[in-house]
C-alpha cells in the first residue's frame, strides 16, 4: 500500500484477489493477485496469451465474464489508451478529445488538454491530418481530461517508430506526474517497461511469475550496470536468453565458430537463385 505523508496508509487504487478468467474452459487467468497504489505506475508484460490485455480488459469494465474473483475493486473514473488512437474520423481533433466531457466548459478544457500534449494550435485539424504519433498524443489528451483516478494503457506506443516512442515515453512521464493517476500499462517492450514503471509485474500462466519494483535512478539510462541486470532478469523470466539480445535458446542459429549464433560466412550461405538470363543463356549454351 502507499503511505501518505504523516504516516497515513491509502487503500489500493486497484485490489484483485483471486481473479479467474476463462475462455472455452481455458483458464487464462487463474486465481491472479495483484494491487496498485494510488499514482503508482506498473507495467505488465509477458507472453503472448499470457492474459495481460484480457485483465486490463476486466479492470476497464469491457469484459464483464469474470469466472470468479475473491476481490475486484477498481476505481469508477477510469481512461483507457489503445495501441491505436481510436479517434473519430468525422470529427475534428479538439470534438475527439472532448467526446461525452459534461458542462459547457468541455470544449475549453479540450484546448487544454491538447496544449499539455503538444498540440496546441492543431484544435480544428482533423484525425487524417495528424501523424501516427500526434494521433496518440490526442488519444492520451482525451484519457487525460477527464482526470482519471486510473489510466490504462494497452502497448500505446506500439506502433510507433522508436523515436517517436521515446518522446511519448517522455510526454507520459511528464503527464503522469501532472496527473497522478495510478497506471497499468500493458507492454511487451522490456525497455519500455523499465524507462516508465514504478513496478514490472511479469504474467505468466494467468498467474504472476514475478513483481520486480524498478529502483533506478532517474533518468534511466540503458548503459549502467543496474539497468541491465533488472533487464537481464525480465529477459530471462520471459524465457529469452539475455546473451542473445532476448532472442529465445531455441532460436539462435548455429554459427561456423561456436555452435551458436553468428553471421554466416561465404561457405554458410545458401546459393542464390538463377536469375531468367542466367537460365537463357546457359540453356542456349547446352543447345549450341
Amino acid at each position: 500500500m502507499a503511505t501518505h505523508p504523516g504516516g497515513l496508509t491509502a487503500a489500493p487504487a486497484v485490489r484483485i484477489a483471486s481473479l479467474v478468467r476463462e475462455f472455452a474452459g481455458r483458464r487464462v487467468l487463474d486465481a491472479l493477485d495483484l494491487e496498485i497504489a494510488p499514482d503508482e505506475f506498473v507495467a505488465l508484460i509477458g507472453r503472448s496469451g499470457s492474459g495481460k490485455s484480457t485483465l486490463l480488459r476486466v479492470l476497464a469494465g469491457i469484459d464483464r465474464e469474470v469466472t470468479g474473483y475473491a476481490e475486484l475493486t477498481a476505481p469508477e473514473n477510469v481512461s483507457v489508451v489503445f495501441q491505436d488512437a481510436r479517434l473519430l474520423p468525422w470529427k475534428r481533433v479538439v470534438d475527439n478529445v472532448a467526446l461525452g466531457l459534461p458542462g459547457p466548459g468541455a470544449t475549453e478544457r479540450a484546448g487544454t488538454a491538447l496544449a499539455e500534449v503538444g498540440l496546441a494550435g492543431r484544435e480544428a485539424a482533423w484525425p487524417v491530418e495528424l501523424s501516427g504519433g500526434e494521433q496518440q498524443r490526442v488519444a492520451l489528451a482525451r484519457s487525460l481530461v477527464r482526470e482519471p483516478e486510473l489510466l490504462l494503457a494497452d502497448e500505446p506506443f506500439g506502433a510507433l517508430d522508436a523515436l517517436t516512442r521515446l518522446r511519448m515515453h517522455a510526454l507520459l512521464r511528464r503527464l503522469c506526474a501532472r496527473h497522478r493517476p495510478a497506471v497499468l500499462l500493458v507492454t511487451h517492450d522490456v525497455d519500455e517497461a523499465i524507462a516508465l514503471a514504478d513496478r514490472v509485474v511479469v504474467l505468466d500462466g494467468g498467474r504472476i511469475a514475478a513483481d520486480l519494483r524498478v529502483e533506478l535512478p532517474a533518468p534511466r539510462r540503458p548503459g549502467t550496470a543496474s539497468y541491465a541486470a533488472l533487464r537481464d532478469r525480465l529477459l530471462t523470466l520471459l524465457g529469452l536468453d539475455p546473451a542473445l539480445d532476448g532472442l529465445p535458446e531455441e532460436d539462435a542459429l548455429p554459427g561456423p565458430a561456436d555452435g551458436r549464433g553468428g553471421p554466416a560466412g561465404p561457405s554458410d550461405r545458401a546459393p542464390a537463385p538463377e536469375s531468367r538470363e542466367n537460365r537463357t543463356e546457359r540453356a542456349n549454351g547446352e543447345r549450341a
